[in-house]
């Protein structure tokens, strides 16, 4: 039995569906995060399963509990605003207890969790501090030690980073998963960043339209998205026309000429028109050939833009009147221009197919 299971939850505002059918499990001590762009209906999801809002049908089971029917407060679960939502007139030891002081545990158990919790964020000696006088990330660990002080069966966090700058969040990427993780709870987080979803999360629930379209850890969603629509969402914008072959081997006729695609384990009926995902890391310009038994070459490719990006440089290609994009760390030569010709080399172990046209 999952420990979370979202039913066919529907939902609408002014009678434009919100959340079509949404159904999904999340496993015990497994950190899921909602994403999809802004408006697609994820806060609205937590507001549910928080108890703030009803949905029109589906229904939500905790532990084989139904929550269908339980208020807010008797659900045990916690909703972290991004926001933080901190009282400014308590300090910020006082923030924390809170909701121990609405469970009305001994005075001698809040100190004692308090001091945990403050420890637990790396916040030991703010205790006695004014939350008007911190930092953003400061005040988003208070938030996140208040929320999870009270030990709760399931914390919502929504746009938990969204708030703050971009050396602290990179920083907060890196330590709020090992604090979820080191407590042990489960915890469903809302973003429409997918770095920082992949960064987070043991598994993705994707949403497009009020909708889920995709679900599955990040590494297997990034590698495999199901449709044009998720692979543009992902950043991947290397998509071409093609159409099947052949199942056995795979192989599929392109505006490149016809490519195996070693790294898609079925395809549909030869004649089935779609769309191939081409990964930026199986691209390659220039020579030498980085592996003459893998790589295959491909038709001289012209240079649309070549932009610095610090590490690497970002190269976008139009080849055979399809556009491609990739990054390269450094140019043994002179930078690109736009208009020169390029060499490219592909790895077929890069392509995968989408059963859908772009959208």
């Amino acid at each position: 039995m999952p420990f979370l299971e979202i039913k066919n939850i529907y939902k609408r505002y002014e009678k434009i569906p919100l959340l079509r059918d949404i159904s999904f499990t999340v496993e015990r001590g497994d950190v899921a995060c909602l994403l999809g762009p802004s408006g697609g209906g994820k806060t609205t999801l937590l507001r549910i399963l928080a108890g703030l809002e009803e949905p029109e049908q589906g229904g939500i089971m905790l532990e084989g509990q139904s929550l269908n029917d339980l208020p807010p407060h008797q659900r045990g679960i916690v909703l972290m605003f991004q926001d933080y939502a901190l009282f400014p007139h308590r300090s910020v030891a006082e923030n924390i207890a809170f909701g121990l002081k609405m469970r009305e545990l001994p005075q001698q158990a809040i100190q004692t969790r308090v001091a945990e919790m403050l420890a637990l964020v790396n916040l030991d000696t703010f205790g006695d501090r004014d939350v008007n006088e911190l930092s953003g990330g400061e005040r988003q660990r208070v938030a996140l030690a208040r929320s999870l002080a009270p030990a709760p069966r399931l914390l919502l966090l929504d746009e938990p980073l969204g708030a703050l700058d971009r050396n602290l969040r990179e920083r907060l990427l890196e330590e709020l998963p090992m604090i979820l993780h080191r407590v042990g709870v489960t915890a469903i987080t809302v973003t429409h960043d997918q770095e920082e979803a992949f960064a987070l999360a043991d598994r993705v629930i994707l949403l497009h339209e009020g909708q889920v379209v995709q679900v599955g850890a990040p590494e297997a969603v990034y590698d495999t998205p199901t449709s044009a629509w998720t692979a543009r969402f992902l950043g991947l914008t290397n998509l071409i026309h093609a159409t099947v072959r052949s199942q056995d081997p795979p192989r599929v006729d392109t505006p490149w000429g016809t490519l195996p695609l070693t790294g898609t384990p079925a395809l549909p009926q030869p004649g089935t028109q779609g769309i191939v995902l081409v990964h930026p890391w199986g691209l390659h310009v220039g020579t030498p050939c980085p592996d003459p038994d893998t790589y295959i070459k491909l038709a001289p490719a012209r240079v649309k833009r070549c932009t610095f990006h610090g590490p690497h440089y970002r190269l976008e290609l139009t080849l055979e009147g399809e556009q491609l994009a990739l990054t390269q760390e450094a140019f043994k030569s002179s930078i690109p221009h736009p208009g020169e010709q390029l060499t490219v080399w592909l790895d077929p172990a890069a392509l995968r197919w989408l059963q859908a046209t772009p959208n």
